[in-house]
């Protein structure tokens, strides 16, 4: 599969080369489906936006993320490009799941899976069966709601939760290499963020406990600021999920200028803040890496569901940002397919926006390798020390 096929002919050679071979650290991703979907759970997996079953009058595959699996996905089935959707999901559905993750997984040129477990761990592929069905290696993030949680409904009191939840983070940090919050989900990122005190956690958690049923939902903005703040002590990553999500999510309370309260307090900038997926504020990601030595952000996950659009959407990421401060990543959850796609979208991206700076006498062929490599992977093996 050639990932660069159909792009201009002028394309630099060596910058095309390098691109279509270097490995790609993935730093946020999950896992792979392990057991049988139907079509309606496929068609809801590429739907980014909404758990409704999709209307009868529609299908999600006409959609850029359904035209882009029909291109790049269908060959490998045996099929022709584009070919029809009836077709692909026939192809498709014939071969068990563990099957399709070693057909699409290793093809996406990974080295290195940052894998997020928090979303779900039911019939998901864990990081140790993503490692063998790819030949790549893995790390795993925590997700600091989830923890959380799970520290709330085993505390013996709310006065107990604040050191309960700093000894979880203790024992987690032999086994990962970050941490993310969804607070964007949870409370957005318009709250205080200075750092609460023991008593004010205290009493957020006893409003908690009495309010919640039998499953501890944390969208408290008290708790969240406790948790983030600290994570930042312990000087990994923090992934912070920004932008383009589903409806439960107020989409203009995840746009990261509001992040401004957290980023210019003096114990936060020792901790690297990496910036999720971002879109349709990438460009607003872009300028905090320029204006925070300690902000990093990707594109990923936008990339598949923009489709044929995805090197805009990568040209303008490329506007601002020191490029010390851009990664990869794909934010697959499910179908493997997006696991490829999101690699086939960031090489064809990075080959036509470079390329063409290239051409244009703008850039030197080896500045652009170099960059597409930070990109690629050096920046992340730096931040997350793999």
């Amino acid at each position: 599969m050639d990932v660069l096929s159909g792009l201009d002919e002028q394309m630099p050679t060596r910058l095309a080369e390098a691109i279509r071979s270097m490995p790609l650290v993935d730093h946020h991703v999950h896992g792979c489906f392990t057991l049988p979907i139907a079509r309606a759970g496929f068609e809801e997996a590429i739907n980014e936006g909404s758990p409704d079953p999709i209307p009868s009058f529609m299908t999600q595959f006409d959609s850029q993320l359904g035209f882009a699996i029909r291109r790049w996905c269908a060959p490998l089935l045996g099929l022709a490009e584009h070919a029809d959707a009836d077709a692909y999901w026939a192809a498709r559905s014939a071969l068990p799941p563990a099957e399709l993750n070693r057909l699409f997984l290793p093809r996406a040129g990974v080295g290195h899976w940052i894998i997020d477990t928090g979303f779900s761990a039911s019939a998901i592929s864990t990081p140790l069966a993503m490692s063998d069905d790819s030949g790549a290696g893995s790390s795993e993030i925590l997700r600091l709601e989830l923890l959380a949680e799970s520290v709330a409904a085993g505390a013996a009191s709310a006065a107990a939760f604040a050191s309960d939840f700093r000894e979880a983070l203790a024992q987690a940090l032999p086994t990962i290499v970050g941490f993310k919050t969804i607070a964007a989900y949870r409370c957005g990122f318009d709250i205080d963020w200075s750092v609460p005190t023991d008593w004010q956690v205290e009493q957020a958690v006893a409003r908690w406990n009495a309010q919640a049923d039998t499953a501890l939902r944390l969208d408290d903005p008290v708790i969240i600021s406790f948790i983030v703040h600290a994570a930042v002590g312990c000087r990994l990553p923090i992934q912070f999920h920004v932008g383009l999500g589903d409806r439960d999510m107020d989409l203009h309370r995840s746009n990261p200028m509001l992040l401004l309260g957290l980023l210019r307090q003096p114990q936060v900038q020792g901790s690297p803040i990496m910036l999720l997926h971002c879109y349709p504020y990438h460009r607003e990601s872009g300028y905090l890496a320029q204006a925070f030595n300690n902000v990093y952000f990707d594109v990923g996950l936008s990339l598949n569901y923009v489709g044929a659009r995805s090197a805009d959407i990568v040209a303008e990421s490329l506007e601002l940002a020191p490029f010390a401060k851009q990664l990869y990543s794909s934010d697959a959850f499910g179908l493997p397919e997006l696991h490829l796609l999101g690699a086939v979208l960031w090489r064809r991206s990075m080959a036509q926006v470079l390329g063409r700076w290239v051409h244009q006498g703008d850039w030197a062929e080896s500045d652009a390798i170099r960059v597409a490599e930070l990109t690629a992977s050096g920046n992340a093996r730096r931040v997350y020390d793999l």
